[in-house]
C-alpha cells in the first residue's frame, strides 16, 4: 500500500469516528498531556499540536502559550477542534499532512505530536519534519503507542532524529511512551 493510500485510510477512519473521539480517548489523552507539560515549559511560546484531533490539548496549552496551531489531516476531527477552539482567542487550525507541514523552518517554540506516529508510514521521517519547524533549542514532544512500538523500536526512531532526548516517560498508567527531544 502506498504511503498516501495508507494516510487516506487513516483520514477516513478518523472522519468516521470524530463524533466519538472524545468519549473514547479523553482520559488517556489527558494523562499524556499532563505528563508532557510536567516536563516542558511552553510559557509564551508558539506551539504546534500535530495530529490535534478534536483539540483536547488546547485547554492545557492555551493558558500558557502565545499561540497554538492545531493541525490534523482529518476534516471531521478539525470540525470538532473548531468547536473547542472557539472558546480561546489564540488557537488556529490547519488541515495538513504531518509529513509535509505548511510552515517555515524554525517557526515554533514547541511541537507536540500525541498518539500520531503509529499512523505514519515512516515515523522517523515524520519526526524529521517536526524537527524542521521547531526553533533551534526548541522542544519536540512525541508519544509512541506501546502496542505499535516496542521500547527498542521507539528508542531507535528517537535516536535517528538527531535530537537530544531530555525526558523519557514509560509509566504503566500510560499506553504510550512520552519523549521530549531538544532540537
Amino acid at each position: 500500500m502506498t504511503a498516501w493510500k495508507a494516510k487516506r485510510n487513516i483520514m477516513k477512519r478518523y472522519n468516521i469516528t470524530a463524533e466519538m473521539y472524545d468519549e473514547r480517548y479523553f482520559e488517556e489523552q489527558n494523562r499524556k498531556y499532563q505528563k508532557a507539560l510536567e516536563n516542558v515549559d511552553v510559557k509564551g511560546l508558539g506551539v504546534l499540536d500535530v495530529g490535534c484531533g478534536s483539540g483536547l490539548f488546547f485547554s492545557y496549552a492555551t493558558t500558557q502559550t502565545a499561540v497554538v496551531v492545531g493541525m490534523d489531516v482529518s476534516h471531521g476531527l478539525l470540525l470538532k477542534a473548531k468547536e473547542r477552539a472557539e472558546q480561546f482567542g489564540n488557537v488556529f487550525l490547519v488541515q495538513a499532512d504531518a509529513d509535509h507541514l505548511p510552515f517555515r523552518e524554525n517557526f515554533f517554540g514547541a511541537v507536540f505530536a500525541f498518539t500520531m506516529l503509529q499512523n505514519m508510514p515512516k515515523p522517523a521521517d515524520t519526526i524529521a519534519e517536526l524537527r524542521r519547524v521547531v526553533e533551534t533549542n526548541g522542544r519536540v514532544i512525541v508519544t509512541g503507542l506501546k502496542k505499535a512500538f516496542t521500547l527498542s523500536k521507539f528508542m531507535d526512531i528517537l535516536e535517528d532524529s538527531k535530537m537530544q532526548l531530555t525526558v523519557f516517560v514509560d509509566e504503566n498508567s500510560l499506553n504510550c511512551y512520552v519523549a521530549v527531544l531538544a532540537a
